[in-house]
């Protein structure tokens, strides 16, 4: 992973983190590209930062969420391009169960800020 990938990455994990910890759907849905594809915790693939928006409203008023991010791995593909892919625990201070998934993000150059454009998150027990 490049010095610039793994500083660029970091930076948006640390907002996304932010930004989940409260439930800001504002601050989550900035650190999207206009054209965004969103596979989150649901069957339904949401578009662009509304459909960002509409995911993470949707979700339920947890009273203290939080997403730690581990197995971090990142490559700068492209001069405006960056391929991220890690686990993330969600913990929900007894709400619900923990939950453990896989998280991959392309990250663009857009307007001169680093968005993610897809966002694919899924199981991390094997499906097969």
């Amino acid at each position: 992973m490049s010095n610039e990938a793994d500083a660029i990455v970091s930076a948006i994990i640390a907002k996304w983190c932010a930004g989940f910890a409260t439930l800001d759907v504002a601050a989550l849905s900035s650190l999207y590209a206009k054209g965004a594809f969103f596979f989150g915790s649901n069957p339904r693939l949401y578009r662009g930062k509304d459909g960002v928006a509409d995911y993470f409203n949707g979700l339920p008023r947890w009273r203290q969420p939080s997403a730690v991010f581990s197995e971090v791995q990142a490559t700068q593909a492209g001069p405006d391009l960056i391929n991220m892919g890690a686990s993330i625990t969600f913990s929900f201070a007894g709400e619900r169960a923990d939950l453990i998934v896989k998280m991959s993000w392309v990250i663009i150059r857009e307007d001169g800020d680093w968005k993610i454009v897809n966002h694919h998150a899924s199981a991390k027990a094997p499906l097969i």
